[in-house]
């Protein structure tokens, strides 16, 4: 495979929220707003690079009798060092992401990715499939967030990472017009259904665009 099909790969045909739908659970849970989204989708992709690198560096050395436990004890391990990170510099951050933050031990993209690809492949290849499946990862949570932030509230409010501090905010459509319901658990899931549908819409439209332009080529060839 192309270096730059397995990047682009986990960023559109295989991408983990809307294609996949693998790491359902935060992607849930943590795209109130968009800020507690980009916290999250960094942290998973962080996760994957440093993940992705170590499995496949090690590969040739782990038995295939107990790589599962290996490959969790590693992501554990990882994941910890991170929320620790996460804790001493962006407090507001980890506390707003909470019990979501330790759960990517067990975001099946990241034993997935793991599994499936770092275990075959050499370490620069690993990285490019963990580059490229964390920041399709990432571009879901933040659309997910942005669509449910500015219908909840009208606008968008951006803060620090570090320091949590507000640093800029915007509305756009008057509070008595907005939906509070999508900054809920239910608006979530009706969101991210409709976002489904306009995904796979747009994919359905390029696959008839591709399958016409094939047959006016192949008209002309005639």
């Amino acid at each position: 495979m192309k270096k730059h099909k397995i990047f682009t790969d986990g960023i559109f045909a295989n991408n983990a929220a809307f294609m996949l739908f693998l790491g359902m659970c935060p992607m849930l849970a943590t795209t109130k707003d968009f800020m507690s989204a980009l916290g999250m989708g960094i942290a998973v992709l962080a996760t994957l690079i440093l993940t992705n690198t170590a499995i496949s560096a090690i590969r040739k050395w782990v038995p295939n009798e107990i790589r599962i436990p290996i490959l969790i004890v590693i992501i554990a391990t990882i994941v910890s060092v991170i929320e620790m990170f996460m804790q001493a510099y962006m407090f507001d951050l980890s506390q707003t992401l909470g019990v979501y933050l330790s759960l990517i031990v067990v975001n099946c993209i990241i034993l997935g990715r793991a599994e499936a690809f770092a275990m075959k492949n050499n370490v620069f290849d690993s990285f490019l499939d963990a580059l490229g499946t964390g920041v399709g990862f990432l571009a879901g949570l933040a659309v997910l967030a942005i669509a449910r932030e500015f219908i909840a509230t009208g606008g968008l409010a951006f803060s620090s990472l570090l320091t949590g501090q507000k640093l800029w905010s915007f509305q756009i459509i008057p509070t008595a017009y907005t939906i509070p319901i999508f900054s809920d658990a239910p608006g979530a899931f009706i969101m991210f259904g409709l976002l489904v549908g306009l995904v796979n819409f747009i994919i359905m439209k390029a696959a008839d665009h591709k399958k016409k332009k094939a047959a006016l080529v192949a008209a002309g060839g005639q």
